[in-house]
This record gives C-alpha cells, sequence and structure tokens, in this order.
C-alpha cells in the first residue's frame, strides 16, 4: 500500500522558515536572554555519589558583597508522591523534585544541593565555595547487578517493587517490574530446532545536545514569575515548576526559546524551580546556565542496560519461542524506560510464544531522561543480534529470515494491539533490493542488518490559524522546533489552505498566546500538531465558504473549495457570472463581510502510526588496533508520508549517526567511587562528520490511515537499528559476536587476540 495521492505541497523540500535568523546568529537560544538588573544563578553539587546531608551553613555566602540569595532544600515544600506526564513518560513529583534540589540525601555525584544569585558569576563561584555541607558518605551502587543484589546499599529505604504478587515487606532499589507474556515459552522451545541465549550490555549514554541547559526567571511582587528556557515543552514546564514550587499553574509563564537539540533531554526540568526561587528572594531576575560538565554530570542521559535473550526457531525458519529479560537503569530516581523497552523488544516479529520481564533499577547516577526512542536501541540491539545469529545458524539469508517473521497488518503485536497499516515488510524488500545489499565487500568489512521499531504516540495539541488581511496566514502552535516542525506545520497548512507555502508563517508560542501543546517528543508533532494545525486550517476554509455563499446569497453548503478559492455551483457561475472568490480576495473583505478568520483547533491525536525502518550497515574492522569503520550506510524507513523530505532525512541520518556513536565509542566511565570521568566532549567520544561516510536514505510510504495526509512519526525510529546493526556487521567481518558496547579498540581488539591466538 502506496500514498499515489498528487500534492502540491505535501512532500517538497522547501527553505525552512527559520533558517536565516539561524545562519546569520539572529536566532535567540537559551543563554542569549539578557535582563536589566540580572543577576547569575549557580549551583553547588555533591562531590560523593551517595551521602547523607548533615547540615548546610550558608551564612558565609550570605555575607558576601554581590550575593543576593541562596537557596537549599529547605526553601522548597515538601510535595507528595503523584505521578504527572512529562509527553513521553511519567514522572513522580515528589521524585522530580528531590533530584532539582537534594534534601536529606544527594543521591549521584552532582547533585543540586544549594544554589546562588550573585551580581557576577565570579561572586557566585566565590559564594559556592564558601558554603559549607556536612555530608556522611555512604556505599554507592554503580551498576545492575550491584543494584539489584540482597544486601545492596538502598537509595530510597521506604521504596517497595511495584508488579509483584504480593507488596515487598522490605525495601529495594528495583522499583517496578513488568511482564508480557503469550502462549506456552517452553513448549515453543521443546519444538525448536536451533535455541540459543545470549545476554547483552549497553553503557550509559548521553543525548549529547550542543546547547546545555539555560533559563532565565523574572519573579514579580505578587509571585507572577516569567521563565525563558529551551525546552521541549513550555506547557510541561510550567506544570511541572508549578507543582515542584506548590504553585498555581497560572501564576508562571514559560516562554520557550529556539532549541539547539533536545533529543528527550529536554522534556523535564532542572534549573527552572531554582531560577525562580532565586528570582523570588533577590527581587531581580536571574539567569542559569549549565556548564557542559554539569550537563554530563547532572541531567538525564538514558539508562545502561543487561538484556537477556533466549531465542528458538525451526530448522525451516520460523521463530517458535522468545525469552526476554530486561534490567534498565534508572539512575537515582525510578523510571527508567523499562515499559517501552519491554514493548518493543520482540514487536517486529510475529511470536506466538514468548515472555518478556523488565526490571527498573535504581543506581547512584542522575536520573534518567528520554533518549529518542527511550529504550528501543538497547532492547533492539539484544533481540536484532539474536536474530542475526540464529540466520546465520540457520544458513539463511538475514533479510529473508527476517521476512518470514516479520509482523504484517493485522498481526497482533506483543504489547497487545493489532497492527493497522505498517511497513515492515516493504521496508525489507527495499532492503533486499538495494544496491548496498548486493554490493561486494573487500578485505576484513562485513556487513550488517537490523530492524528498528517506535510506537509513535499522540497527546494533545492546539494550532490556531490567523488570516491577515494581505492573504497571508499565521500558525501558532506551542511546539518547539527541534527538527523542522515549523516548515511541516506551514507545508499542511498550505496544502489544506490551497495557497503558497511562502504565504505561511508558522510561530511558536508562549504558554499564554498558544494552547496547550504536549511536548516535541515521542515523534509525535508533525502527526499530532500537525492534525490541529490541518483542522484549523479547516475551520478556517469553512469559515471562507460560508462567507463566499453569504456574498452570494447561496447556501453554504453548495460552495466547494478547490485550489485555494471557494467555487459557486455550476448553475450559478453560468447563470449570474458568479467569479470564484480565492483566499486573498476572502480575506481582504473580512472586515466588510464579517470579520477576521481566525481557525481553532484542540485534539488529544489518536492512531499514532507505528513506525519500522531497516538499516544496512557496512564496515571495515582492522585487526591489529580493533578498530572500526563505517564504510557504508544504509537507512529505509516507512514515514507514513514524507511532509518535507529533507527534513525526513535528516532525521533518519541524525537518528543513525546517534546510533553509530552509541555502538562505537559513547559510554559514561565512573570511576570506583561513582565519579564521571570524562564529562566534556572531548572525552565522551561522538562522531563527527570525519567518522561517518555518508549515510544513504530510502522512504517508504506507507500512509498512515488515522492522519488526514498519512503521516506516522519519523524522528526516534532511527536511532534504534544502529547498534545492532553495526554489531552484526562486526560479526560478519571477524566472525566474533560481541554483546558489550560500545564497540572500541580495546574490546573489539580483546576479543580477536583469542581467535589469533
Amino acid at each position: 500500500m502506496t500514498d499515489d495521492k498528487v500534492y502540491r505541497w505535501i512532500g517538497s523540500s522547501p527553505v525552512r522558515p527559520d533558517g536565516i535568523d539561524k545562519v546569520t546568529g539572529h536566532a535567540a537560544f537559551g543563554a542569549d536572554r539578557l535582563l536589566p538588573g540580572m543577576l547569575h544563578g549557580l549551583i553547588l553539587r555533591s562531590p560523593h555519589a551517595h551521602a547523607r546531608i548533615l547540615s548546610i551553613d550558608t551564612s558565609a555566602a550570605d555575607r558576601i558583597p554581590g550575593v543576593l540569595a541562596i537557596v537549599t532544600g529547605t526553601d522548597f515544600p515538601d510535595v507528595t508522591a503523584a505521578m504527572e506526564e512529562t509527553g513521553e513518560s511519567q514522572i513522580d513529583v515528589r521524585d522530580l523534585a528531590r533530584n532539582v534540589m537534594a534534601r536529606d540525601k544527594a543521591l549521584y555525584h552532582g547533585h543540586a544541593v544549594a544554589a546562588v544569585a550573585a551580581t557576577t558569576t565570579t561572586i557566585a563561584e566565590e559564594a559556592l565555595r564558601a558554603i559549607k555541607v556536612e555530608y556522611e558518605p555512604l556505599p554507592a551502587v554503580l551498576d545492575i547487578e550491584s543494584a539489584m543484589a540482597e544486601d545492596a546499599p538502598l537509595l530510597h529505604e521506604e521504596l517497595r517493587t511495584k508488579g509483584l504478587a504480593e507488596m515487598p515487606a522490605r525495601g529495594s532499589n528495583v522499583a517496578a517490574v513488568v511482564t508480557y507474556t503469550r502462549g506456552d515459552p517452553e513448549a515453543g522451545f521443546a519444538a525448536s530446532d536451533v535455541v540459543i541465549e545470549r545476554e547483552f550490555s549497553t553503557p550509559t549514554v548521553h543525548q549529547g545536545y550542543i546547547e546545555p541547559h539555560a533559563v532565565v526567571a523574572e519573579c514579580r511582587p505578587d509571585d507572577q514569575a516569567t521563565v525563558w528556557c529551551c525546552t521541549q515543552g513550555p506547557f510541561v514546564v510550567r506544570t511541572l515548576t508549578s507543582k515542584v514550587l506548590g504553585w498555581d499553574v497560572s501564576s508562571i509563564k514559560v516562554i520557550p526559546s529556539e532549541i539547539g537539540g533536545g533529543f528527550g533531554g529536554k522534556t523535564t526540568i532542572y534549573l527552572e524551580p531554582v531560577a525562580i526561587l532565586l528570582a523570588r528572594k533577590s527581587g531581580r531576575p536571574v539567569k542559569m546556565v549549565m556548564s557542559r560538565e554539569e550537563v554530563f554530570r547532572a541531567t538525564g542521559p538514558t539508562s545502561a542496560s543487561r538484556v537477556r535473550i533466549k531465542l528458538g526457531a525451526s530448522r525451516a525458519g520460523k521463530i517458535l519461542a522468545a525469552e526476554a529479560e530486561l534490567k534498565y537503569e534508572a539512575g537515582a530516581f525510578k523510571g527508567s524506560p523499562i515499559t517501552p523497552g519491554c514493548m518493543c523488544v520482540l514487536v517486529a516479529y510475529d511470536i506466538d510464544n514468548f515472555r518478556i520481564t523488565g526490571y527498573d533499577v535504581l543506581v547512584n547516577k542522575p536520573k534518567v531522561a528520554a533518549y529518542r526512542a527511550p529504550g528501543a536501541p538497547m532492547a533492539a540491539f539484544a533481540m536484532e543480534s539474536m536474530v542475526d545469529e540464529m540466520a546465520h545458524r540457520l544458513g539463511l539469508d538475514p533479510i529473508r529470515f527476517r521476512l518470514d517473521n516479520a509482523v504484517r497488518e493485522g498481526s497482533k503485536a506483543a504489547y497487545g494491539p493489532k497492527f493497522p497499516p505498517i511497513g515492515l515488510v516493504s521496508c525489507l524488500e527495499q532492503a533486499a533490493l538495494h544496491p548496498h545489499y548486493q554490493a561486494p565487500l573487500g578485505p576484513n568489512q562485513g556487513r550488517g542488518v537490523a530492524v528498528g521499531f517506535w510506537f509513535n504516540v499522540g497527546m494533545q495539541s492546539t494550532a490556531t490559524l490567523n488570516v491577515q488581511e494581505d492573504g497571508t496566514a499565521t500558525v501558532v502552535t506551542a511546539s518547539p522546533d527541534i527538527g523542522g516542525s515549523r516548515a511541516s506545520m506551514a507545508l499542511m497548512a498550505a496544502e489544506t489552505l490551497g495557497i503558497a507555502y511562502e504565504r505561511i508563517n508558522a510561530v511558536v508560542g508562549d504558554t499564554e498566546m498558544a494552547g496547550y501543546c504536549d511536548v516535541t517528543g515521542g515523534s509525535r508533532t508533525t502527526f499530532a500538531t500537525g492534525m490541529a494545525v490541518i483542522q484549523a486550517a479547516r475551520d478556517v476554509v469553512d469559515q471562507m465558504r460560508r462567507r463566499a455563499a453569504k456574498i452570494w446569497g447561496i447556501d453554504p453548503d453548495q460552495v466547494t473549495w478547490r485550489d485555494g478559492q471557494a467555487i459557486p455551483p455550476a448553475e450559478h457561475a453560468t447563470e449570474q457570472s458568479l467569479p470564484p472568490l480565492d483566499f486573498a480576495a476572502l480575506a481582504k473583505s473580512a472586515a466588510k463581510t464579517g470579520g477576521s478568520f481566525v481557525g481553532r483547533a484542540s485534539l488529544t491525536a489518536q492512531g499514532a502510526g507505528a513506525g519500522f525502518g531497516v538499516h544496512l550497515c557496512d564496515v571495515q574492522v582492522d585487526p591489529e588496533t580493533g578498530k572500526v569503520d563505517v564504510v557504508r550506510y544504509t537507512a529505509i524507513q516507512d514515514t507514513g508520508k514524507a511532509i518535507h523530505r529533507a527534513y525526513v532525512e535528516g532525521q533518519m541520518q541524525g537518528g543513525a549517526a546517534q546510533g553509530i556513536g552509541w555502538a562505537l565509542n559513547e559510554a559514561y566511565v565512573y570511576d570506583a567511587h561513582g565519579i564521571m570521568e570524562n564529562p566534556a566532549f572531548l572525552d565522551y567520544r561522538m562522531p563527527v562528520a570525519l567518522d561517518l561516510p555518508l549515510i544513504d536514505t530510502v522512504i517508504v510510504e506507507v500512509p498512515n490511515p488515522a492522519h488526514p495526509y498519512g503521516v506516522r512519526g519519523v524522528g526516534e525510529t532511527p536511532i534504534v537499528p544502529p547498534l545492532a546493526a553495526v554489531a552484526n556487521a562486526v560479526f560478519d567481518a571477524v566472525g566474533v559476536r560481541y554483546c558489550d558496547l560500545p564497540l572500541n579498540p580495546p574490546r573489539v581488539l580483546s576479543g580477536l587476540l583469542p581467535a589469533a591466538g
């Protein structure tokens, strides 16, 4: 099933509306806001990974000239536990408050324990040094197995594991257990001709956004606060900040800046409540900007993981049974992406018998945050490595084996519902036919293939479309533009209205000027906010049809809209010589015919289309050093309908690049005391252009029937396959199955040395 409709604007790649501002330096990012009398805020962070806070003495810092405000945990209200939606996930507000500012314990190295605001950063730094904190160091748990041990030190003594048949009597570092089952796994394994089992691990990795977190807060005497910040969702910032402070939502206005990357990491809060309290205490605006080191030490990376997979198949190549055990680090507070990990681990394959068990495990590291398809890349690394190994064991082509077991329209997903139209089979077929898959390999080279999946989400979105008297239109939403949403909103509005793309201005509004929108995350923005924009544009079209009918003196149902024009019925056009009225003419006459045209829509979007992708990767391995170079890469993905093709290709390439970095180099390195040893881009090795080949893209379009233009989310699926695609290519090159990431030279070489000996 493909989309054969012909569109005027949908599927094109026009110039991005924010491009000029960004290339000329006029775009204002989080740290660019300056206000009169502004103070500079800094945070004092724990030097211990786990320690009881016995006392905090700020008296010496208070006496330093130029220090106008200091806050600690005692300045925050004691909020109760309550789950709050943050876009892609839920978060416990009590945990969030204690992550923003430590109370009785510091739970990771870098945990905030106090903050100051001063007239200069130099004075603020002096004040931090003057604050005396007395700690009682406690044993830290830094990995999954240590945290799950019977005698492990507990991060939260009151925490009880959820998801068990009975509530445990004693505390644990396992916050939750998640299970999915179908059929009879034991019988499936017994019927299998080949059964394999392995355990895989991935390290803690960071989203690596270029722009650090930044906020400016201003608080009036009546406790009305305005916050400027770089965020993926101003309404989420408003909601979470109000909960942490115990304020009414209406007392906080959030204005999103341009954003220099987020990838899920800016869907929560760190500085905003602190800045507001400092501004309130000082009576002056306060600006806070994290250093790169603070970003690494104190904001949410994604989980380290351990995933065990057992797979059984027949000699004919049918997967008969699977068992998956996933353990994800949550950091210092519960809430790893264990549920989506469990939902995604087996989802690409039609398996009658399986058991999936997931564990949300607390460790003394920063609380994790979303990272582009949170939880799915780690699960896919394990499963796709096992699928690759099974295909080799059975002597089957890796793509053919996947095709024979792939889910299709009507297949029941591992997490429950039946799939509507999906493009996995189409993507696999495109991969098999692609010149990349047929190309010969050179010495020490190998080829890997892997499948990726993300279910995508809908959630709430609102859009307003204001028509100007000159026939232009402004689309207002509160979805921050990370991956080109201004352009996609303008394209969908132009297509629906029937006017030129250049006549549409897309604006990202704040929490007062725009209606509620959930975060730009979950691959939801073009789907859900786009749906709201389409409905708002249809509202304008309906208004214009009614206005034209009024002008002509006919029934509105007799008026059609085509190519940006109100068209009278053929008999009226002939008998009364009624010419069509175009968009610009109706806009120009609005004041005389009933007032301006304003389209509105607010919705909770349903039917977010599942996204599948297939990646091909060629690597070259240096047998003397273990260095792995990616020499060719192709990303194939079902996008439903590519609204802005260049942006879609960019999302596919960007996700592949991040996944390649995750596979080969990226990892938090901790010492025995829980202190991160590589908190800078110099030592935290992300890929740059010189590390990557040109990434080819193939856009497959199986329209999502739930969206007017067939859109399904694009942004997250591309990061899911690369971990396994790279690892499978390395196996193909050297004949060694690596189960632990990253595949850096020392690890690869260590696997080659026994073979050489």
